[in-house]
């Protein structure tokens, strides 16, 4: 069964086929290190794992690469503000690279807490600075590179195809452009892009910065992505994943600098997730409406919760973060925990649901789709133990920890139990009263009383 992702590349939806099966390389833009990581971000990470888990689900064998943006970020993508690591250290009174453990630190402890797999390969852009300066000496030495006072540009004028994933033409870019944000009297035109920053004028106090061929200075952002993950996967890949912000400048950065590096198509599959928003607007740190994994958890909810929340929207449909979602999502996961708890050993499982399950999450990672496939299974008539196999399989993909999940040994107490005979007594007899009386009583000893066709079940509330 063939697996089916939407490519933002050619803007539908594509079956998926690998460079060099069954290997595939995957490359996810990981974080920029200078500030908490909240829940905006944890949606992307998580739908990274989803891709990655179905992925080795259809057999792939996946090497997935992740950055730690440590230095270069600025503040704007147009290559005006401060340097976002910079920004961190002034804020907390540290330095930079104290910041950069902090928060690269706090992001592993959150991903730890919504059961999101560690990448194969993690690398700082700090780590990798010759690689940067090794992709730029190539881009310049082909022709698309040009040098001011400032900084190493990659002249867009020289690449006709850098709009082609946001789907907007070169000269319509260009003629959008704001002349205002152009910090540079030298640059050439308005979208052209920092591959190298001098450490001069604005930033001759920057803290991070390396020996070049044009100087003291440090990298843009965009070029330790490309210069990364072509070290680790080579100059043509499988996957490359963002939020959808990175459609309009850095991805396309990337595609265009690396192309003129290589003369080679970059990456096949461009697979970008929309963001989470807070009463209708994006969360984010700038507009101050974001929550952390500590919110979570002072409000005492699983964050698994998180997890299963993002499981009930696709991956391109926008969701609307509220904390009664939240804890509605919360009461579903326990529903799910108590349903595997009361399942035996697994063995043989559902091969009806499991085709069902896989069909939903080969259809572009279909996960509510996916999730309605796990619920339909568990309210089956198939034997508990087959129940348990395939939720298991499933659970693969879903991450929610159900193989942490111990069978439960209920005790009911004789009390109870003579209580619940005397009841179903009651019923035959007719004598509601008495019956209804006697539920009561177990409930008021916190156990629920279910009745069946067959016979009346009880269980601890």
């Amino acid at each position: 069964m063939p697996l089916f992702l939407y490519n933002s590349l050619t803007r539908k939806k594509e079956e998926f086929k690998p460079i060099n099966p069954p290997n595939v390389g995957l490359y996810t833009c990981g974080p920029t290190v200078y500030w908490s990581t909240h829940i905006g971000h944890m949606s992307k990470y998580v739908g990274d794992d989803i891709l990655r888990r179905a992925l080795i689900y259809n057999g792939c064998d996946v090497t997935h690469v992740m950055n730690i943006t440590d230095v270069g970020h600025l503040t704007s993508d147009a290559d005006e503000g401060e340097d976002k690591m910079e920004k961190g250290a002034k804020r907390e009174g540290l330095t930079v690279w104290d910041i950069a453990k902090k928060y690269e630190k706090e992001f592993f402890d959150t991903m730890n807490s919504v059961n999101v797999f560690r990448p194969d390969i993690i690398c700082r852009a700090t780590e990798h600075i010759k690689e940067q300066i090794e992709l730029v000496r190539r881009i310049e030495k082909n022709g698309y590179a040009y040098e001011t006072n400032s900084a190493v540009y990659f002249d867009v004028s020289k690449f006709p195809e850098y709009g082609k994933l946001s789907g907007q033409k070169l000269s319509e870019k260009i003629t959008g452009a704001r002349e205002d944000v152009i910090v540079d009297p030298k640059k050439k035109n308005p979208y052209d892009f920092v591959l190298w920053f001098k450490r001069v004028g604005r930033f001759a106090n920057h803290t991070m910065h390396w020996d070049s061929p044009w100087g003291d200075g440090f990298p843009g952002w965009h070029i330790e992505c490309s210069a990364m993950s072509m070290k680790y996967l080579g100059e043509s890949f499988d996957i490359h994943t963002g939020g959808i912000d990175h459609i309009g400048v850095h991805h396309p950065a990337e595609i265009a600098q690396s192309e003129s590096a290589t003369g080679k198509q970059f990456v096949k599959y461009w697979v970008h997730r929309v963001f989470i928003t807070v009463d209708g607007k994006k969360m984010s740190k700038s507009l101050g409406n974001f929550y952390t994994l500590k919110d979570v958890v002072e409000r005492k909810i699983n964050p698994s919760a998180i997890r299963y929340l993002f499981l009930t929207t696709h991956y391109r449909t926008p969701l609307n973060f509220t904390w009664e979602s939240l804890k509605s999502a919360e009461t579903a996961l326990n529903k799910l925990y108590d349903a595997a708890s009361q399942m035996g050993a697994p063995k043989s499982g559902c091969p009806e649901f499991e085709r069902q399950f896989l069909e939903a999450i080969n259809d572009d990672l279909n996960t509510p789709k996916a999730l309605a496939v796990m619920w339909d299974l568990i309210k089956s008539d198939y034997p508990p133990e087959a129940k348990k196999q395939s939720l298991l399989k499933m659970d693969k993909i879903f991450g929610l920890g159900l193989d942490k999940i111990k069978k439960k040994i209920i005790i009911i107490p004789q009390e109870i139990k003579d209580l619940a005979t005397a009841r179903e007594k009651a019923r035959l007899e007719k004598n509601w009263a008495l019956a209804d009386e006697l539920r009561k009583k177990i409930e008021e000893q916190n156990f629920a009383v279910e009745d069946t066709d067959e016979k009346t079940k009880i269980k601890p509330r």
